[in-house]
Order: structure tokens, then sequence, then C-alpha cells
């Protein structure tokens, strides 16, 4: 059974992390953030890595479902948002990215700090709009949602189970709402 969880980060204290999180790289912190699904907090990375990511939890899922809500603000090099699942430790988990300089939401894997593309899906991603990503994982199979429109699907057994948690990309500012993780 898929342990359930939620967060909104309305009760975590501004200018840190959410309790449980185990932060791989970047500068995360909980925030007010104008506009935010469920008022008045996100939370928000806003420094410079090639893979900002962190983990939400210690739990482990195996066929899974993770939504969030998500405003792409600024970057240059990037304007991203994602999920990771299936996290081995922070050089070995699977992403689902949506990009809005390069209009797409694509599936990866990064293996032993390697990233590698899995399936890419060309989309309309909005630049300082809060949208919904979503993934579900069952067995190998993982379907990708944009605003609730499956924008891309693949298959692979790399991961067999593992953490789940938040990423972006390079100088990509991006802030965080409404993370679901249950069964799918």
């Amino acid at each position: 059974m898929v342990p359930s969880a939620t967060w909104t980060f309305d009760t975590d204290p501004v200018g840190g992390t959410p309790q449980g999180t185990t932060v791989f790289s970047g500068n995360w912190s909980v925030r007010s953030e104008s506009g935010t699904p469920s008022a008045p907090n996100a939370l928000c990375q806003t420094g410079t890595a090639t893979f900002p990511a962190l983990t939400l939890n210690d739990a482990v899922y195996t066929d899974v479902l993770v939504q969030t809500r998500f405003k792409p603000i600024s970057g240059n090099t990037d304007r991203a948002a994602g999920i990771i699942f299936r996290v081995q430790d922070g050089n070995n988990y699977y992403i689902v990215r949506a990009n809005v300089l390069e209009d797409n939401v694509n599936i990866y894997k990064y293996v032993n700090g390697s990233r590698i593309t899995l399936k890419e899906g060309a989309t309309k991603v909005l630049s300082g709009q809060w949208q919904e990503l979503r993934v579900e994982v069952v067995g190998s199979r993982i379907r990708v949602f944009l605003n609730g429109r499956l924008v891309v699907e693949t298959s692979d057994d790399t991961f067999k189970s593992g953490k789940v948690g938040l990423w972006t990309k390079a100088d990509s500012v991006t802030c965080f709402d409404d993370v679901e993780v249950r069964a799918p």
C-alpha cells in the first residue's frame, strides 16, 4: 500500500525547508508567494546548480502517482520544473521535467550522475503561471500529464521503487505548491 502524503508548505517555517526533506543541490526554501493555489506559502528553488533536487520524505514508493502545482518564474539557461521519483540517492532516479524555454515535457533517468533522455513530449509550458504536473508510475510504465492532459509516456525498469521529490535545472527559479503522493 502506498502511504499517501500531501505538502502545502503553509505550516512550514518561511526561509527553511520542510521537515523531512533531503536537499541534494540547489537553494530550496519555503516563502510567501502571491497567487499560490493554497495560500500563503510555496516551496521555491532560487539557486543555480546543474540539477537542483530534493526528496520530500523517506517513504519508499513503487507504483505511485505524484502531482504538484508549479510556477516557473525565471531562468535564462533553463526555466523548468520537475518531479523526481523512484529516487535511490542523489545520483540515481527518474525525472519528469516541464520546460518553458523548450516547450516540452520530458522523461529522463539519472544514473550514476548522468542524465539520459527516455522520451520527449512537445507541449506549451507557460512562464509565470501556476500549472499542474503529474506522473503516474505503474510497474515499468511512466505516464506524464500537464494540466490534466497526457503529454508523454514510456516504459523503463531501471529503478523499481524509491523516494519522491522535486527538481529544477540550472538557473531556474521555480515554486511548487500542493504536492500530492498516492496510489495511482
